[in-house]
């Protein structure tokens, strides 16, 4: 394949590159858009079977079968179970030097169901392979497409990048429905926290002083967090729920249980975050004479860090198909939540945009967002998400400067670890 930007000579891995680009090969674009185009409906079949049958973390099953489906009949060699996780894939075609990363998510909420619209996310990551593999030879390319699981709860991709799933990847893709197109979205770290603590049970009447109520000790946790609030540094944020609290209110609680979740900025920040809210948590067995055990239920999610010339393209190839993302300025005003894809980013070079949809007002993890998530609207996001992806990665790869660049900071990733 001739390059474009040949002329310009490889540097190594800089983590704030040049993001200017060559211009992507519209004949290359035009048969990745010809190919996502003719896969078009069964695209938008699969979003719509994923959002009819939910499943939440790390139990995807149907919805894995139903996402390597066209995969495996476009010929992508698929892997299953990667990384020890039964709902985790691998489906990889061509064998170019450069491995192009697309992320597909799957999960959904409890109760909710696709209210996060993950459905989207995999029918569109799905749709990029496929558009990429009509290219891959010409490109140079390996596509390589990872099932990811428990996104949600329960950090998939962590498990995936600390076991080596990811391994030789020299960019990573996906993109994510919301109200309105964000392109360098912004997410917090996040820590998923269990609190239980440990009392003695006794008759609420007949003899409370034999008691040690931890169901109080929630109470006292509670207070004390929510006084910490007016205290949080720029960016921080707590919220949780009580899982248990008692059984009976003429017993005692013996046992009780906060879920909650940290977040903040940074990963730096969040582990003051940590420090700051571990002390309300102790107050809580402190006075009311009970135990107290906090313990992490997935890992630690760190803060998005896009790489700057594959957003650079992405920003390039979503306006290119008539959407108008916000400013930059509007991007950086608010933080999305968080994702394990930003573990992703701080090692692999990276992108999580969001796609928007009309949800009609509502917000991601609302019923009225899952609703949206099936209408005319998120089908052209499926669409529109697998035709930006495709056509970022033709243009990255065709770049020959941050062609080199990436290719070096994989090589340079994977003599680090050996």
């Amino acid at each position: 394949m001739a390059y474009r930007g040949a002329d310009r000579q490889p540097e190594p891995a800089d983590p704030s590159p040049d993001p200017v680009l060559a211009a992507a090969d519209p004949t290359l674009t035009a048969s990745a858009d010809a190919g996502i185009a003719r896969a078009a409906a069964e695209l938008l079949a699969l979003s719509h079977s994923i959002h009819a049958e939910p499943e939440l973390a790390f139990a995807e099953f149907r919805s894995v079968a139903k996402t390597l489906e066209p995969l495996r009949e476009r010929g992508f060699a698929v892997e299953t179970g990667v990384a020890g996780l039964d709902t985790a894939f691998t489906a990889t075609y061509g064998h170019g030097p450069l491995v192009v990363g697309i992320c597909a998510e799957y999960d959904a909420l409890p109760g909710m169901g696709h209210a996060c619209g993950h459905n989207i996310i995999a029918a569109s990551a799905v749709g990029a392979a496929l558009g990429l593999a009509e290219v891959a030879d010409a490109c140079a390319i390996t596509v390589k497409v990872f099932g990811t699981p428990a996104e949600e709860s329960g950090g998939g991709k962590v498990l995936m990048l600390e076991r080596g799933v990811f391994d030789g990847v020299a960019m990573a893709m996906m993109v994510h429905p919301g109200p309105y197109d964000i392109v360098g979205a912004r997410s917090l770290a996040l820590a998923d926290l269990s609190i239980s603590y440990t009392g003695r049970a006794a008759h609420a009447s007949a003899a409370p002083e034999q008691g040690r109520n931890a169901g109080d000790a929630v109470t006292v946790a509670q207070v004390a967090l929510g006084l910490l609030r007016q205290h949080l540094a720029p960016g921080q944020q707590l919220h949780g729920i009580v899982e248990s609290g008692g059984v009976a209110p003429n017993i005692v609680p013996e046992h009780a249980e906060l879920l909650y979740y940290l977040r903040a900025a940074d990963s730096a920040s969040l582990d003051d975050l940590m420090r700051r809210a571990s002390a309300c948590f102790e107050a809580g067995a402190l006075a009311t004479g009970t135990t107290h055990d906090i313990r992490m239920l997935a890992p630690t999610y760190t803060e998005l860090t896009p790489d700057a010339a594959v957003l650079y393209a992405y920003r390039e190839q979503i306006a290119g198909i008539g959407r108008v993302p916000l400013s930059p300025e509007l991007e950086a005003a608010r933080p999305l939540g968080s994702t394990d894809m930003g573990n992703v980013t701080n090692v692999i070079p990276g992108i999580h945009p969001v796609i928007g949809i009309d949800a009609a007002g509502s917000v991601t993890h609302q019923p009225e967002f899952a609703a949206a998530c099936v209408t005319d609207s998120a089908d052209l996001a499926v669409i529109d998400g697998a035709t930006a992806l495709a056509r970022t990665a033709i243009q990255v790869a065709g770049d020959q400067f941050h062609r080199e660049r990436l290719l070096e900071h994989s090589v340079q990733r994977q003599e680090d670890f050996r």
